[in-house]
């Protein structure tokens, strides 16, 4: 799967769950609006089947079997853009931080209602077909980052920067003014949920510091937490 997810195949959405009746459920009320819903039941069958299909949208269970939701979704962020949806019968805010920060575009509890999840499901792919260009340059304050070029400016200068630096960059500048953990940063960047490389994290973030000296922008540390960009 590229990088910079294409709506191929737009009327396709995909549901992992090992729950047959689930599927069908979504099945029944997605369908009626025109889309195509295919069904894997494991994460290894997910991430096969999100290759070969390219769907417009991934349902994904949080506890699925052979491979977690959770890492399922780390892979498919390594790899593609494609909007995700994650479901949990877990209710703890914390698993809806956890999904969020690693790249999930909504959380649903079960059980739920599914005239709600399809109606969530329009709404992210209406924003998703909204999206600029994925080479469109990302300008934070006097900082321009063009991720298909993978250049930096300041204030219109160019900065040198090795390549986690500008990806480490780029996923903070994706997310101005949040706080990002460095779990979820050391996902995206390094694709490594090892919560004992996180100090990766930080000498990263020192390098960019002094690479971004010039700027008016400040990475800031929130104690035992992680890093946010803020002009």
């Amino acid at each position: 799967m590229e990088r910079g997810h294409t709506l191929a195949m737009a009327e396709t959405i995909l549901v992992a769950d090992d729950e047959k009746n689930i599927v069908q459920l979504v099945r029944l009320y997605l369908s009626t609006e025109g889309y195509t819903v295919e069904g894997a039941p494991d994460g290894l069958a997910a991430l096969d089947a999100a290759r070969r299909l390219r769907p417009a949208l991934v349902i994904l269970d949080v506890m699925l079997p052979l491979l977690d939701g959770w890492e399922v979704l780390r892979r498919l962020r390594a790899e593609s853009r494609v909007p995700v949806i994650m479901l949990s019968a877990r209710t703890e805010d914390v698993d809806k931080v956890v999904g969020l920060e690693l790249g999930a575009d909504d959380y649903v509890t079960k059980p739920f209602n599914p005239k709600e999840l399809a109606a969530r499901v329009r709404a992210i792919l209406r924003r998703v077909q909204g999206l600029p260009a994925p080479d469109q340059v990302v300008e934070v304050a006097d900082v321009a980052i063009s991720a298909s070029r993978r250049e930096v400016r300041v204030a219109g200068e160019p900065v040198s920067l090795r390549a986690k630096e500008f990806d480490l960059l780029l996923a903070l500048a994706r997310r101005p003014g949040r706080v990002v953990t460095r779990e979820a940063l050391l996902a995206d960047v390094w694709h490594d949920a090892h919560p004992g490389a996180t100090r990766t994290v930080d000498v990263h973030v020192k390098f960019l510091r002094d690479k971004l000296a010039a700027s008016t922008l400040e990475i800031q540390s929130v104690r035992g937490y992680g890093y946010k960009l803020v002009a």
